[in-house]
């Protein structure tokens, strides 16, 4: 199979860089589970962004304190900068977010903002994203997107990437990791063999080998194959999540960074079922939950950042000698309940417990990874022609520790520059502070883009169309054509 670019994963990441790419490229997706088997459908709270202008130092300060000051900062800078595109885009593309009575976004805080900067749907604000931006991939003539198949290996021929080895594989296998797909045992049979046995009659598949492995040659390849929860016990993470990116990254001697940066929910539902943990968002307590011990007391500053709060947490743990603290939504108004956590309150309900009438037991889980593949600011691996974005990769936005709301909002700006890099070989322009309004309409970048198309946005609205170096619609001098 030949493409101009192949993009793992169909998170946020890879489907708004595939939407950012030439509408004239050919590209492939994969997806290692069912399509929304992805961690981007899970996010709660919502999506950061710079109200105005004023907010950059507060943000750019939020970010780092939370990080430790261990981030990057010129991506940091790059990643506020550019919010508002993101979210004019997601806007133009009919994503839906809450709005205050004027009709002007409505901003929630979450733990560790100085103040509300929080764009949101809800308590659901991941799956609205995520599925429109399926959704309008899905319109697309130039995209491919096969589900149930994963990156086993890449392609490397004299030093740059030229694509990936990839497999089908069943439901089942699709939680197993690199080394497990590509057993020892040569000789063992293969999915959909009849000696591998029958999944949908409850016999097990999982000895078995992977369906034959096929190769994508691609001009550029983009990984966003998410974390790494999958290889833990207790995990928000959907269980495809294995680190297969950085598994290959490895291999192949790329650098990687901050593998043992890796953060821990505060709130994770305590339950005795078993599988995912489900994730009580932090802009609970950013709307006024507060965390109780057992004896009813609180022990915390709630909007602490993460990992403060969470060794709080299990330090109170250890000292009631219990596994959950309390989390109580008494101080909630509860036509914000109603309102912006219902999801979140069905979900408890079902565990018997109503987030109206009474505490719910919450312990700290494993939620996201921050470090990974590391990339530039362009998300480029070391390697020619291959790319990171998403949470696989690290730009080094979040540094020790990521600050509430910002992981869907790098991963689509740093996917932006990934899809704008890979098209002419040049970065993107950051916008000016404070820059463009915030009116819901998607800008160009010059490069005749499926989003442009899609959006109607003309091109004499890019920040680079000035550039006489700038490609153009039509013209053949973009790093695309040069791939293959």
């Amino acid at each position: 199979m030949d493409c101009d670019v192949v993009i793992v994963g169909c998170g946020v990441a890879g489907l708004y860089a595939a939407l950012n790419l030439p509408a004239t490229s050919r590209v492939v997706m994969l997806s290692k589970g069912e399509l929304d088997e992805c961690d981007s459908m899970l996010a709660q709270g919502g999506i950061c962004v710079l109200p105005e202008g004023d907010d950059y130092d507060s943000f750019f300060e939020d970010t780092m304190r939370a990080g430790h000051y261990e981030n990057r900062r010129e991506s940091v800078d790059i990643m506020i900068r550019s919010s508002r595109s993101v979210i004019n885009d997601l806007v133009a593309l009919g994503v839906e977010f809450n709005r205050e009575a004027d009709g002007s976004l409505a901003f929630t805080r979450e733990g560790a903002h100085a103040r509300p900067r929080i764009a949101f749907y809800r308590d659901v604000t991941g799956k609205a994203i995520t599925s429109k931006l399926l959704e309008r991939v899905q319109q697309l003539p130039n995209v491919e997107i096969l589900d149930h198949t994963a990156m086993i290996d890449l392609l490397v021929e004299e030093g740059e990437c030229r694509g990936v080895v990839a497999c089908p594989v069943t439901e089942e296998q699709s939680v197993q990791t690199i080394d497990e797909l590509m057993p020892e045992d040569a000789t063992a049979p293969a999915a959909g063999d009849p000696a591998a046995g029958d999944p949908a009659a409850g016999e097990p598949a999982a000895g078995a080998r992977p369906a034959p492995a096929f190769e994508i040659h691609a001009g550029a390849t983009l990984l966003a194959t998410g974390g790494i929860g999958g290889v833990y016990q207790h995990s928000t993470n959907f269980p495809q999540l294995t680190g297969d990116a950085v598994y290959l990254a490895t291999k192949y001697g790329l650098e990687t960074e901050h593998l043992d940066y890796v953060q821990i929910h505060p709130t994770g539902l305590y339950s005795q079922r078993p599988g995912r943990t489900f994730l009580i968002s932090e802009s609970c307590r950013g709307e006024g939950a507060v965390l109780l011990n057992q004896a009813g007391e609180r022990f915390v500053d709630e909007l602490q950042p993460r990992d403060v709060v969470a060794a709080a947490i299990r330090e109170q743990m250890r000292a009631d000698g219990s596994e959950h603290e309390w989390l109580s939504f008494a101080s909630v108004d509860p036509a914000v309940v109603r309102e912006h956590f219902v999801n979140i309150r069905q979900r408890c309900l079902e565990e018997g417990r109503d987030i109206l009438d009474e505490s719910i037991p919450v312990v700290p889980t494993q939620h996201y990874f921050m470090g990974g593949v590391r990339v530039d600011c362009d998300s480029a691996t070391a390697m020619p022609r291959l790319y990171a974005a998403g949470e696989t990769s690290c730009n080094g936005v979040h540094g020790r520790n990521r600050l509430a709301s910002n992981s869907l909002l790098e991963a689509l700006v740093f996917a932006r520059r990934a899809a704008y890099n890979i098209a002419t070989g040049r970065s993107l322009e950051v916008e000016a502070t404070g820059e463009p309004a915030l009116d819901g309409a998607h800008r160009a970048t010059g490069i005749d883009a499926s989003i442009d198309r899609l959006c109607a946005a003309p091109a004499s609205s890019a920040p680079n169309a000035s550039d006489p170096a700038s490609p153009v619609r039509g013209e053949s001098s973009s790093k695309l054509s040069q791939a293959n």
